[in-house]
């Protein structure tokens, strides 16, 4: 299988940037090279996973669920439990320690729901850092609850008004504003996107979920499961759960995308399913285009998973053959968070409610008793409510 190479990933990756911005990106690069390996820097990591972001997160057998669906087992990995809400503060605690051993007063970053924007926040406020959040006006309506909550981390929350008003217009200028202020901030991007080291940085810091899974459930079932199923928009959380089982190919990696209002329609995110390759925010992968051959908009009720690329480890993933596909409608998320409610007393986020969702079209799949199936429950859906409840029943 095709390895990572200098930040390509197979046909994808690299740098796409103006000479400055890529310098100052290979110098991050370079100094991340040299920190992932200290001593000092993985004991830091493991503390602030342990006692503040609440690691490890439970692996929780959904019994209901299960009984409902007939068939293998299922599993929750439990991410909406960690400090915050979901997956994301892994990630920032990663590279917040990063932007303190550069010296970085500030820290910029992206959000689309709202929960990278509250985890950058908090850890801005636990690294006494000054923050900005660039956030989509179409999300900031949407995701009011985690506004507020970034505001009251001590954040500025900064709407932008371009485009959609989502998070591929909240990249396009929280990049800018990078590019402005590079020397005493920090680009805290959220997802496995983005120019090298972004992409290899995410993953890092987010296979500890994959890592837990594996002693997991060794510990409870004594085997490796039959699949991991997780959403894909830009794809932390789902490299996040698929890392530590890439070379185990009787383990199925299976990345459900936002099909929106229909596959067959304008609205939907399937870049893996439909993308071509090409180059944004400074990267290769997998993007949506017209028939012209132009960024095509994508579009999913679920701000997190609403951006026109992949991840170009996914996308690399995809070409060899590693990964299998899925889709889930507006629709069919909505059903699987109101059924995973009820069934199971835990509200997922709506991005995780795509994982969900697969599982109930296919569950004919996995009927084996014997089986085990685990979906990475990257956030809770404290966000989502009111917005599901508002515009989506």
């Amino acid at each position: 299988m095709t390895t990572e190479l200098n930040g390509t990933f197979g046909n994808f990756g690299g740098t796409y940037l103006p000479e400055f911005l890529a310098e100052i990106l290979g110098n991050l690069a370079e100094k991340y090279d040299e920190l992932k390996v200290t001593e000092e820097f993985q004991n830091d990591l493991k503390e602030l996973y342990k006692n503040y972001a609440g690691r490890p997160s439970l692996l929780y057998f959904a019994e209901r669920l299960t009984n409902e669906l007939g068939g293998a087992k299922i599993y929750l990995k439990r991410e909406d439990l960690n400090h915050t809400g979901a997956h994301k503060i892994n990630n920032v605690i990663g590279q917040g320690l990063v932007a303190k051993s550069l010296g970085s007063k500030k820290l910029i970053a992206e959000t689309g729901a709202g929960q990278h924007g509250v985890a950058t926040a908090t850890i801005a406020a636990y690294l006494n850092l000054d923050c900005d959040i660039y956030m989509g006006a179409r999300d900031i309506d949407a995701q009011k609850p985690n506004v507020y909550r970034m505001k009251a981390l001590g954040a500025n929350v900064i709407p932008v008004t371009a485009g959609q008003g989502t998070l591929k217009d909240a990249v396009d200028v929280a990049l800018g504003a990078y590019a402005q202020d590079n020397v005493d901030s920090y680009y805290l991007l959220g997802s496995a996107v983005g120019p090298h080291p972004y992409p290899t940085m995410v993953r890092d810091f987010q296979k500890i979920i994959g890592e837990e899974i594996r002693a997991q459930i060794l510990e409870k079932e004594g085997k490796l499961p039959k699949a991991i199923i997780a959403c894909a928009g830009g794809g932390s959380n789902a490299l996040g759960a698929f890392t530590a089982f890439i070379p185990d190919e009787q383990v199925e990696l299976v990345a459900v995308e936002p099909a929106g209002l229909g596959a067959d329609t304008a609205k939907h995110g399937l870049a893996l399913g439909q993308g071509k390759p090409d180059t944004l925010h400074g990267f290769k992968t997998l993007v949506l285009q017209d028939e012209a051959g132009n960024i095509k908009e994508s579009y999913s009720a679920a701000s997190g998973l609403d951006y026109p690329g992949i991840s170009p480890i996914l996308s690399m993933l995809k070409e060899n053959g590693r990964l299998t596909l899925g889709e889930a409608t507006d629709k069919e998320a909505v059903d699987a968070f109101i059924a995973l409610s009820h069934l199971e007393g835990i509200i997922p986020a709506l991005e995780s409610a795509h994982a969900v969702a697969y599982l109930f079209q296919d569950h004919q799949k996995y009927t084996n008793p014997e089986d085990i199936i685990v979906i990475n429950l990257s956030g809770r859906g404290d966000k989502d409510v009111e917005y599901v409840f508002e515009n989506l029943l």
